[in-house]
């Protein structure tokens, strides 16, 4: 299972990664290897007005239907398109092509709430 440092992440399983002052998100590797094989997602409306912690996405798998949520409030100002078509890279890349969508953060202090790739790893192994 993959952790990489440079992420933060939460403890419904999401990652976050700035570029430029806008929050890249997707699900984690541990996520992806729980739902197994994804078939299905939906994604947040580009312009939606999401707070930390609120369901923002809908991922289906063969196995499950879980929520996405989105670690940072904010706005979403860009989805992941390819994954209406190709939902799997969730699975095969979930820390690159398979991220779900972006927000411009309105906290950035919201950010440092997240844990790092080492508490995540704790977490994850607990589960």
């Amino acid at each position: 299972m993959e952790f990489p440092k440079e992420l933060k992440y939460t403890k419904t399983h999401e990652w976050v990664r700035m570029a430029d002052g806008i929050a890249v998100v997707g699900i984690t590797d541990y996520a992806q290897q729980e739902l197994t094989d994804v078939v299905y997602i939906e994604l947040p409306e580009v312009g939606k007005e999401v707070k930390a912690g609120g369901e923002c996405a809908t991922v289906e798998s063969v196995k499950a239907a879980v929520d996405v949520y989105s670690p940072l409030s904010g706005k979403v100002v860009k989805v992941n398109e390819k994954l209406n078509d190709e939902p799997q890279l969730l699975n095969s890349d979930p820390y690159g092509e398979g991220w779900v969508f972006e927000v411009e953060p309105s906290d950035a202090s919201e950010l440092a709430k997240l844990m790092d790739a080492d508490a995540y790893r704790r977490t994850a192994e607990a589960s």
